[in-house]
């Protein structure tokens, strides 16, 4: 199908952004990577009067060492993510999920922010965000304001993101000594997008738990934290009989969907066996 009618502007700077979505007052739309807008536009499901290209603002773009944290820019890419030395040395936990990113084309193309604004309830790195804990920097008419991962994903292709501010940059901590990570998947054999995603993030000291953060992306309307298989993993001695009982409880009180190739059943499951290979996963590499 065709869009409807629309202005198209590039804009040159952020707060050129930030103006013209104020002006338009929820009628313009930011163009990133375009993966999930355009459809829309074609189908007419968003018919903006504006569409504001962010690709000429080079201050969104790269990835900066911070010393405890990675800062990314919101245009940078999947596979610029993926394939980072920075990032994959200091938080190979966000590139392993890159990695995991529809294909070839959509990983040279779509970008971080452009994702996380998004928040299709099908994305990868919600999940891997959501462990991270990482901070969403965004600029809008009232100046730069930060949100954490937690206030980040509030409901189904909705986030905390105002309608007339941008998102800038999203700032990662670095991994540490003793922690363990993986994302495992069930892809979409045709989309690559998640059916179900889970992250793990554990930090062993003397084969004890110390802290423990998961996160599933798939099964609902948003990505969230399975905190009580964390709370059942901190404190305990790890090995295989403890990950698998801690796994159980994934699929308690996940709220999950149906939708046309899965069931909510389906997905509980799903969330329960990929919990516990996640979560062996992450043991394996902490332990060296």
């Amino acid at each position: 199908m065709i869009p409807a009618t629309f202005e198209y502007v590039r804009a040159r700077s952020v707060r050129q952004a930030v103006s013209l979505l104020q002006q338009h007052a929820g009628r313009a739309k930011l163009l990133a990577g375009g993966h999930s807008l355009l459809p829309l536009m074609k189908l007419r499901l968003a018919q903006p009067e504006m569409l504001i290209d962010l690709g000429p603002v080079d201050e969104l773009r790269g990835i900066r060492d911070e010393g405890m944290s990675l800062v990314i820019g919101a245009l940078t890419t999947h596979d610029e993510v993926a394939t980072s030395p920075l990032v994959r040395e200091k938080v190979p936990l966000l590139a392993e999920c890159a990695a995991q990113i529809g294909d070839v084309q959509v990983r040279n193309r779509g970008t971080i922010g452009g994702n996380l604004a998004h928040a299709d309830p099908a994305a990868d790195y919600p999940a891997a965000i959501l462990a991270l804990e990482a901070q969403m920097e965004c600029e809008g008419p009232a100046g730069t304001r930060t949100v954490p991962a937690t206030q980040w994903f509030v409901d189904l292709l909705t986030t905390a993101l105002g309608p007339d501010e941008v998102l800038c940059r999203v700032r990662v901590p670095v991994q540490t000594e003793g922690q363990g990570w993986s994302y495992t998947k069930l892809p979409h054999p045709a989309s690559g997008y998640s059916l179900l995603g889970v992250a793990c993030l554990v930090t062993v000291d003397g084969g004890v738990c110390r802290d423990a953060r998961v996160a599933v992306t798939g099964a609902g309307p948003k990505a969230v934290r399975l905190t009580k298989v964390e709370q059942a993993l901190v404190g305990k001695r790890l090995d295989q009989a403890a990950v698998a009982e801690a796994a159980k409880l994934a699929s308690d009180g996940l709220e999950a969907t149906d939708d046309l190739y899965a069931s909510a059943e389906y997905k509980r499951h799903l969330a329960v066996v990929y919990t516990k290979r996640g979560l062996l996963r992450a043991l394996e590499r902490a332990a060296g």
